[in-house]
């Protein structure tokens, strides 16, 4: 299986080079866009951070809370942030395996007892929408099938903070293999820059937890997941004293999935159909944000 590399040069190769270079001049003019309340300034434009009201504003989503996962779900989030961020080498070892225009497909092989446990990573940049935006979406439970065309059916098996929520889903079968369902913890939270070079940082994990009113049943197996919706939200400085409008920002967004199927599934399918499924499901979601959003004031 090809890794995305190769140490011979080639035309193709050098096509993709100067594409590589004309996509890193294009991300050079996206500044990061942050909460705090001073301005951003590039190249003698200043772009301020739109201040929007309290309810919608990110705040109640700055602390984990204090719910029993809570400690969980920190130590999580800066594992995410340590790890599922980097692209290729690193600590993490991210290997590139696709690539299609701004997105990037990374993976890591990892086997236990026969069973295929390959951390996925897609990244991509969506222009138009802010991470706020693209993280709302992914967490919000009103809108799920809107956009997730895996899942059977699901429901909200408890609330545990007004950004956390725990979910029981099952999924659509995928021949030959028994029906997978899953329980997990989902937390949308916003993380706050290091220095004034870092944009904000939304993110929403899923992890798997148990719960007494989902026991284990017969009917599926019981998968377990870790997964991150990981979005930075840049601003490319608008002529003058115009607005910044959708036309001035862009989200760069790392989707990390680590995913234990609980049993049986033959890596020659599972594979092939993650290395597949991931960025269309990416292309497919940034879409769906970028209809609900158009026309919309931004929520940064």
């Amino acid at each position: 299986m090809s890794t995305g590399t190769s140490l011979h040069s080639s035309p193709k190769q050098s096509r993709k080079s100067k594409k590589k270079q004309l996509l890193k001049q294009e991300t050079q003019r996206w500044i990061p866009v942050q909460t705090c309340s001073h301005p951003v300034t590039s190249q003698s434009k200043t772009v301020w951070k739109v201040q929007l009201p309290s309810a919608s504003s990110g705040h109640e989503y700055s602390t984990i809370g204090t719910h029993r996962f809570a400690n969980k779900v920190e130590e999580t989030v800066q594992n995410h942030m340590a790890y599922s961020i980097q692209e290729e080498g690193g600590d993490a070892n991210w290997q590139l395996v696709a690539e299609e225009g701004a997105m990037k497909v990374y993976r890591r092989e990892v086997e236990e007892n026969g069973i295929v446990l390959d951390p996925l990573k897609a990244t991509h940049a969506v222009k138009g929408v802010t991470g706020h935006e693209v993280c709302h979406y992914f967490w919000d439970t009103a809108v799920r099938l809107d956009w997730e065309t895996t899942v059977e059916n699901f429901h909200v098996v408890e609330k545990l903070s007004d950004n956390a929520v725990i979910v029981y889903q099952t999924h659509k079968t995928v021949w030959p293999v028994a029906q997978r369902d899953v329980l997990f913890l989902s937390v949308i939270k916003t993380i706050p820059p290091r220095n004034e070079n870092e944009p904000d940082t939304w993110i929403v994990c899923n992890i798997s937890v148990e719960h007494d009113d989902v026991p284990l049943t017969n009917r599926c197996v019981r998968a377990k997941l870790n997964v991150a919706m990981i979005c930075q939200t840049l601003v490319s400085p608008p002529e003058g004293d115009k607005e910044i409008s959708r036309d001035n920002i862009l989200c760069r967004v790392s989707y990390v999935a680590n995913v234990n199927p609980g049993g049986w599934f033959p890596a020659s399918i599972l594979r092939p159909v993650a290395k597949r499924e991931y960025p269309k499901f990416l292309k497919r979601f940034s879409s769906y944000v970028q209809e609900k959003t158009a026309g919309k004031p931004i929520l940064f």
